[in-house]
């Protein structure tokens, strides 16, 4: 299905060195961020107090985030857990504090702001499972980046599958760098955002690829260029609907979807957004340099040794 056609080809592969010089400097300041800052890890990483809080009337979520501030949980989170009297308190470790302790500490200081609240249940997570977790989310990442690798070893042959490759790992290091410059919050949700988004972003890049290889059969007498930017041009309206209808559905995640879905959402946000910049302008001009020609994608018909013979 298409919303419009677009009649004359457009230039996107002498835009290339352009295009992926911006990729390599916003590249190089994600690694480096990620190396100097670090990830915010949430308490599903670091360990700390889970607890749970019911209320008699809807529990105002901003007056319990100013209740724990006072108490020096500024990076505290809060969502509803369940229903609109329900809240779910992740706090952090705190030195010289044991479980016992903090949440009663916690509880006096939001019974003050509204007697009706009551601790439901407390939990501690240590360390120990926070290491686990990030081992394994690690693994989780590895894996599927395993994965991607060996279908696309399968799908193409070495050059634009290199291209597809490096265009994906490009856009998680991307989100990463992000949350890594801004300390935004790391957790399971965001793990499973960038997750999501290698599968999707790879989609991309074999559309493409794949229109590339229908046109390198139609396209005999024209270059590498001209049949890379006839693709494109060919999917974009593809792309603006199943792109712009998944950020519609993310979008209303990231403003209504509270605490709970907004760095998730975020980023999804930012995957989507370099998904399709890596797919279009990274991925195919890499794949050009590295001498990408017909024969990457047809293979040569061989004539008949009879043919072969009379000839």
């Amino acid at each position: 299905m298409e919303f419009f056609r677009i009649r004359k080809d457009i230039p996107f592969m002498s835009w290339g060195r352009y295009t992926t010089a911006i990729s390599l400097v916003t590249f190089v300041l994600a690694v480096f961020f990620l190396f100097s800052r670090g990830l915010n890890f949430s308490v599903d990483f670091t360990g700390g107090t889970v607890m749970e809080v019911n209320y008699g009337d809807t529990a105002d979520v901003g007056k319990i985030r100013t209740a724990l501030a006072a108490l020096g949980f500024a990076d505290a989170n809060v969502q509803n857990f369940g229903t609109s009297h329900d809240v779910l308190i992740r706090l952090p470790l705190k030195k010289g504090l044991t479980t016992a302790k903090l949440s009663d500490q916690v509880m006096a200081s939001l019974r003050q702001a509204d007697p009706t609240a009551q601790v439901r249940r407390v939990e501690f997570v240590g360390p120990q499972v926070g290491d686990e977790l990030v081992k394994d989310g690690s693994a989780a990442l590895l894996f599927v980046s395993l994965g991607i690798v060996v279908y696309l070893s399968l799908r193409f042959r070495w050059r634009p599958a290199v291209a597809t490759i490096v265009a994906n790992l490009h856009d998680v290091v991307i989100i990463l760098g992000f949350f890594a410059f801004f300390q935004w919050e790391f957790s399971l949700s965001v793990l499973a955002a960038v997750l999501a988004i290698l599968g999707y972003s790879v989609n991309e890049s074999v559309v493409v690829f794949d229109r590339v290889r229908e046109n390198f059969r139609k396209m005999r007498g024209a270059s590498v260029p001209q049949v890379i930017d006839n693709a494109i041009t060919r999917t974009m309206s593809r792309t603006i609907i199943t792109h712009g209808c998944t950020q519609l559905m993310v979008t209303s995640m990231l403003f209504f979807g509270g605490e709970a879905l907004h760095y998730f959402a975020l980023a999804l946000t930012i995957g989507i957004v370099f998904g399709i910049y890596s797919s279009v302008l990274v991925a195919s001009p890499i794949a050009m340099w590295l001498g990408m020609t017909r024969a990457d994608f047809v293979v040569a018909e061989k004539k008949p040794a009879r043919e072969a013979e009379g000839a």
